[in-house]
């Protein structure tokens, strides 16, 4: 398969640019990836989708105020975006926008106190030496580092709304948006259900944001980002597959770290780095249905849910989602969807 196939048309604006009023209060498309079937109901339902038995795996990564603006040496305006911290904790890779790019060792200055010194490139990144601890910087002058899909400035609400409640590793500088979702009464009811509830690690980057460049896909190569699926979390998927419960991943994140986790055919805590790159084709081994919202067209999360439930049903139902006007991406509705062990 190519690039092209996973496009679809999507008018401007179904593109949400705000939250629903309340985090339950999206809607939320069922499809069974086995038969392909749909059907529309709200994420306050969720509850009737899953069982006692069920494990619901979340992402605990929390979105850094990222954002950063600041000015060259000679005058122009430099927009950083953090991508990662470095081990030395004054040291970052960013992604940055200038109309001409810095001279190596040449400061960007962001505010009185504070300056930036231009390391080199590594890959498709600027590294950059703080003379102050990056995280004081970001608490400092950063800001919500919203999709670029989303063109208007960060507000007061995104500081909350562009973050799970159950956030609590910082390090991400795009959230895990099916998280977005829930709130802690939903949470409190799932536990009283007996859904089971275990969490990893994926930090974002804003690699996630990067289009597909190349038709033929054997050819891409994925951004690398850092994630840690820990003891806790292996035990609780080996005793939900003992019970005969689903694993049921919260986003697109949790299923790349608990896939990357399961790469040797069981899976083992791991904390390293992944470029798991799933498309039509790859074979599941631990996840059994999943929480997302709708992807951007040609992109490699379009291709991960393509694998996941099927091509042709996900092209439908995401036909279907434009025809009745679902809200699209990070703060737009939902889809459940169960695992089609045919979509090889």
């Amino acid at each position: 398969m190519r690039r092209a196939d996973f496009h679809y048309q999507l008018p401007d604006e179904l593109i949400a640019r705000y939250p629903a009023a309340q985090r339950t209060g999206s809607r939320l498309l069922y499809l069974d990836g086995h038969n392909g079937s749909i059907d529309d109901r709200c994420f306050a339902e969720l509850p009737q989708l899953l069982e006692p038995d069920d494990l619901l795996v979340f992402n605990r990564t929390r979105v850094i105020a990222a954002r950063l603006q600041g000015r060259k040496q000679t005058g122009g305006r430099v927009e950083l975006l953090v991508e990662r911290l470095l081990d030395d904790p004054n040291e970052a890779l960013v992604q940055l926008r200038a109309s001409k790019p810095p001279q190596p060792g040449s400061n960007i200055e962001l505010d009185d106190q504070t300056h930036a010194r231009y390391c080199g490139r590594v890959g498709e990144f600027w590294h950059l030496r703080f003379n102050t601890p990056v995280a004081d910087v970001l608490e400092r002058l950063g800001t919500v580092p919203l999709p670029p899909y989303i063109d208007r400035a960060d507000e007061a609400l995104d500081g909350e709304r562009y973050q799970t409640v159950y956030a609590d590793r910082p390090g991400a500088v795009a959230a895990p948006t099916a998280g977005l979702h829930f709130d802690e009464p939903l949470l409190a009811a799932l536990r009283q259900q007996g859904v089971a509830m275990s969490f990893l690690t994926l930090h974002v980057g804003a690699g996630t944001f990067q289009p597909v460049r190349v038709d033929d896909l054997d050819r891409h190569v994925m951004h690398a980002e850092r994630i840690e699926v820990d003891q806790q979390t292996c035990d609780a998927v080996r005793s939900a597959q003992a019970r005969g419960g689903r694993v049921i991943a919260v986003g697109t994140t949790s299923v790349r770290a608990l896939e990357t986790a399961a790469a040797n055919g069981t899976i083992e805590p791991v904390n390293t780095e992944t470029r798991l790159f799933i498309r039509p084709g790859y074979r599941f081994a631990v996840v059994d249905a999943m929480i997302t919202n709708f992807h951007l067209p040609e992109s490699t999360l379009m291709m991960l849910v393509s694998a996941f439930a099927g091509y042709d049903h996900i092209m439908q139902a995401y036909r279907h989602a434009v025809d009745q006007r679902y809200r699209f991406f990070s703060y737009g509705d939902a889809m459940f969807m169960t695992r089609n062990d045919n979509a090889f």
